[in-house]
């Protein structure tokens, strides 16, 4: 299956951290033929086993990306038929009002509630952003409407602790081989999930774990576990990234966290994780001899499932490849194609030159 085609379908399903059993599925699926053991673990991870071709002793290398999505939890139901709801994950409440959602197993569909501009005071009509001076949206303010006359009603569609997510349709927005671009939910972090059904391929002279792991986006918490269990000598996270590229108001001079279209984005670190710095050599002097273009996230930004898994036991030296995304942890992200395409490149050729050399001790 082409990359884009299984982005599509992981970008499509519906999966919130703690219910991650749909993309499981469909992962399980996809990899039933590349790997040699499969295993789930008690907290829903996915993992999957290849052994290496050179002899033993071999180095265990751990490919991780997660596939839980931000979304919703009800949790409550009042007595218009009207849902009140937290968060599931990182989510602005700004960015909600007015959005499609659908909800349980049975994918009911909804929008979270706003007023029409007819209805609203000139005060919340001109509102400044958060961060200017304006008070920002609240989600008390929010409920989710289903459709429903009464609680009756929504109670026979709707449970409380059901969850949600997005009612995002992934779309191509452009065929341009020099700039080909989709539209998605979820690819934080369906996009590494995409790419290590590709990677599985490939029998690498190293022992190879690769992991889809559960509920980063509430903790971390799937990659810690599988960690544990998997004991790697070195590990390196496949991520969908923050990418702020567009233009900026004139009296801004911010560079940006990473750039649509300029290759596979490397983290230095972030809030959880200072990279290995041998890891980091790896992935530099295989771009170079590859011929693929690398750029540098922004340090100190967001994490991913390496900064829980590096400290597992004893230590794990540990990094993270990223594919930059417009508008992760909203209702439809952007990415560019070429980036994933990339990524996948330079991984696939760090697995084939990675030694003992590239995981001396740090500091």
């Amino acid at each position: 299956m082409a990359l884009c085609d299984r982005l599509e379908r992981l970008s499509n399903a519906f999966g919130p951290s703690g219910r991650e059993r749909d993309v499981r599925a469909l992962l399980r699926a996809g990899i039933a033929e590349l790997a040699d053991r499969i295993e789930v673990d008690a907290l829903g991870n996915l993992i999957a086993y290849k052994t290496g071709a050179d002899p033993e002793p071999r180095l265990r290398v751990m490919l991780s990306a997660h596939m839980d999505e931000v979304g919703f939890m009800i949790t409550e139901i009042q007595k218009s038929g009207l849902l009140k709801f937290q968060p599931v994950g990182g989510l602005d409440p700004r960015m909600l009002p007015a959005k499609r959602l659908v909800i349980g197993d049975a994918r009911i569909p909804g929008v979270i509630g706003a007023p029409p501009p007819h209805l609203q005071s000139a005060k919340q009509a001109s509102q400044p952003p958060r961060g200017s001076g304006g008070q920002p949206v609240e989600l008390d303010d929010l409920a989710i409407d289903i459709g429903a006359e009464s609680d009756k009603e929504a109670e026979a569609k709707v449970k409380v602790g059901d969850y949600g997510v997005f009612a995002t349709q992934f779309t191509v927005l452009s065929r341009d081989s020099s700039w080909p671009t989709v539209r998605g939910k979820a690819f934080d972090d369906r996009v590494g999930c995409a790419m290590l059904v590709a990677l599985l391929a490939e029998r690498y002279p190293v022992d190879l774990v690769v992991v889809f792991t559960v509920q980063e986006e509430v903790g971390l918490r799937g990659a810690r576990v599988a960690a544990y269990r998997v004991e790697p000598d070195a590990a390196i996270s496949l991520e969908g990234t923050i990418c702020d590229d567009l233009p900026r108001p004139p009296d801004v001079d911010l560079t940006p966290v990473t750039r649509l279209g300029a290759g596979p984005a490397l983290t230095l670190m972030d809030r959880r994780l200072v990279s290995h710095p041998g890891l980091l050599k790896l992935l530099r002097d295989t771009a170079e001899a590859e011929g693929i273009a690398i750029q540098y996230k922004a340090p100190g930004l967001g994490g991913a499932d390496s900064g829980a898994i590096h400290l597992t036991r004893a230590g794990v030296p540990a990094t993270v490849v990223a594919v930059p995304c417009r508008y992760i942890h909203s209702p439809a992200s952007i990415l560019n194609l070429n980036d994933m395409e990339n990524s996948v490149r330079l991984m696939a050729a760090a697995l084939r030159r990675i030694g003992r050399e590239h995981l001396e001790r740090a500091g």
